[in-house]
């Protein structure tokens, strides 16, 4: 039972040990005996679940259908576009096969060729447009020196839109809309704020015109990139003769988007709003909202049994475990569900029978009340509201307080040495942008969307005339 026992280190103290233990601890993942890999256990896997389920409903609702495509990408594929064979070559976990004459095939790093090699057959007319898929599928990176787990592994699960259109214009609306879709959920659903922008050129997709994201700020001091959208223009349209019949009856390339996010969120949602005694997880995707420890002696162990089956009755729709182990103390029960991060614990004892209520304890806060049973479903509903409202709260009070605007380069150094986010004018020169990278070992994160005015604002780090605002900072 070690890995139900509690953390030996604090947030503050030694974050990535912190990191490593709530997620072993709290049972989300564990490593494999495949260097680079995790095993996703149940509690975790249950997240994802929960992000899929609900991102599923929206894909829907924009007319995204799912689909899946072949692990295995043929090597002449992956030749056709220049720079996206170059951006993956050093990720690329290759399969050679010396017993026949097939050729060469990588297991997938991301599905842009294998997918567009259909799309080039599927797609006639301008009224097979838009089209509109996605997968649920995993992906091998084969970079990974040291794994960390969700976070830096050579295999790892996300989903990944697609996307074709008959003119630029829907190309550029699918783009945005799609990032922006990502910062909803990642701030409703998980909690987690973010800032939405653009990627500079240097950091942007492999074989892409431009390529949006959304980038959290963790307490490690350190960004997060939590999803991508990318405008393919007609790249890999031309590659991979994906044309139509237009409207004018002349022949036209596509204009393509694909984006993505990945379990790394899981990693992320940990990061932000864990403490110091495990996990605490947002309601809105928390594969148990409530946990019921019975308090239990044996006078009175039927009755609060019972008591304890009525109380999850009343909470109907929502996950509701009763833990009634025999073998482990109320203690040690308390513990673990505060470990693994459960939103709202109910005690009942049999002094709360007597009182005919219960003891509502909220992880977030710790705080604890005495509520009776004939509001326990009223009481449970705005609670788990006011827990999600709350940890976005703080965490976007986080977010807001690690933000440094620099006067000069020695300034931004500074901020980046203290793990802040560094928010400062930039020339858009890439070998400037190189050049920081060098000195500071940040990368630019995000061009944010909204810009201040940067008419006569000159770059931190070269003093030429600036191009624009970007966040700079040490990331994942």
């Amino acid at each position: 039972m070690a890995e139900q026992d509690g953390l030996t280190v604090k947030k503050n103290e030694d974050f990535s040990e912190w990191y490593t233990q709530v997620v072993v601890k709290a049972q989300l993942a564990d490593y494999s005996a495949v260097h680079g890999c995790m095993v996703i256990r149940p509690h975790g896997y249950g997240i994802w679940e929960n992000i899929q389920k609900i991102f599923n409903v929206r894909l829907k609702e924009l007319g995204v259908k799912n689909a899946y495509f072949p692990l295995f990408i043929p090597e002449s594929f992956f030749k056709k576009e220049a720079s996206h064979v170059e951006g993956f070559k050093a990720e690329v976990a290759w399969i050679e096969r010396k017993d026949d004459q097939e050729e060469r095939v990588a297991v997938r790093p991301t599905s842009e060729t294998i997918m567009y090699d259909s799309y080039s057959r599927w797609i006639r007319s301008w009224r097979d447009l838009p089209l509109l898929i996605n997968q649920w599928a995993n992906v091998v990176r084969w970079e990974i020196k040291q794994t960390k787990l969700f976070l830096r592994t050579r295999e790892f699960l996300w989903q990944e839109g697609h996307t074709v259109h008959e003119t630029e214009k829907e190309c550029d609306e699918e783009t945005m809309r799609m990032v922006h879709e990502y910062k909803e959920f990642c701030e409703k659903q998980l909690a987690i704020p973010v800032i939405a922008g653009k990627k500079t050129e240097s950091e942007k997709f492999p074989g892409a015109v431009y390529t949006t994201t959304i980038e959290s700020f963790t307490p490690e001091g350190k960004a997060a990139q939590c999803g991508t959208s990318h405008n393919l223009g007609q790249n890999f349209a031309k590659t991979f003769n994906i044309t139509f019949l237009g409207r004018d009856e002349g022949m036209h390339f596509g204009y393509q988007t694909s984006w993505g996010f990945s379990t790394r969120l899981i990693g992320t949602l940990v990061m932000i709003h864990g403490d110091d005694k495990g996990l605490i997880l947002p309601p809105r995707i928390t594969p148990v909202h409530v946990v019921i420890v019975p308090i239990i002696f044996d006078k009175t162990k039927d009755a609060v049994l019972k008591k304890a089956q009525e109380v999850k009755a009343m909470l109907e729709g929502y996950d509701v475990v009763i833990d009634d182990r025999d073998n482990y103390s109320a203690g040690w029960k308390f513990n673990e569900w505060e470990l693994k991060g459960v939103p709202i614990r109910i005690e009942i004892g049999p002094k709360d029978l007597d009182k005919d209520q219960v003891m509502m304890v909220r992880r977030d806060t710790g705080e604890k009340e005495a509520v009776k049973t004939l509001t326990v479903r009223d009481t449970v509903d705005s609670l788990l509201e006011d827990i999600q409202q709350n940890l976005f709260n703080k965490a976007k009070e986080f977010l807001e307080k690690s933000i440094v605007r620099p006067n000069n380069f020695t300034e931004f150094q500074k901020g980046i040495e203290e793990r802040k986010f560094v928010f400062a004018f930039h020339c858009a020169d890439e070998t400037c942008e190189a050049d920081i990278k060098n000195k500071t070992t940040a990368t630019a994160r995000v061009i944010p969307f909204e810009q201040e005015n940067v008419q006569n604002a000159s770059c931190i780090h070269c003093g030429k005339k600036a191009k624009y605002s970007v966040y700079f900072g040490k990331a994942y």
